[in-house]
């Protein structure tokens, strides 16, 4: 049995928007604080034992500030959801790893883990359907 699927309804396309829009406010301002913040998002880089935090830092905040107008724009959604996804899950394991952290700070770790893991399959749902009718995708597509 095939599906053929249907055009989104305005609601569907509100609710793209708005998911999107709030996947956004997460992203676009942890970006940007890390460009006011560099040399302290390098230093907190750099107290996980990761190579290169300067580079790290430069794409954190690329991925954060780009993605999340991606977004908000609906342009190329599907990618940037999935940059986003892969992005979120990476800094969950880096650093929120609960398993690895003194007793006292495990649950508040597993909580921002757990998070981050929530996030990620919001956006790999939008990955999934697109950004909906209200982006420049859709009238990119004519629709």
């Amino acid at each position: 049995m095939t599906h053929t699927p249907t055009a989104p309804t305005g609601p569907q396309n509100g609710l793209a928007l708005l998911a999107r829009l709030l996947l956004a406010f997460l992203f676009l301002p942890a970006g940007v604080g890390k460009v006011i913040g560099f040399t302290g998002t390098v230093g907190y880089i750099a107290s996980k034992g990761l190579p290169m935090p300067e580079v790290g830092a430069v794409i954190a905040l690329l991925v954060e500030i780009l993605g999340a107008l991606a977004l908000i724009a609906g342009l190329r959604t599907r990618l940037a959801a999935l940059v986003l996804a892969v992005f979120t899950v990476a800094a969950a394991v880096f650093f929120h790893n609960y398993w690895a952290v003194p007793e006292a700070q495990q649950m508040m770790q597993q909580i921002n883990f757990n998070k981050n893991i929530a996030i990620a399959g919001g956006l790999l749902a939008l990955a999934a359907f697109g950004a909906g009718g209200l982006s420049v995708d859709a009238k990119r597509r004519g629709a």
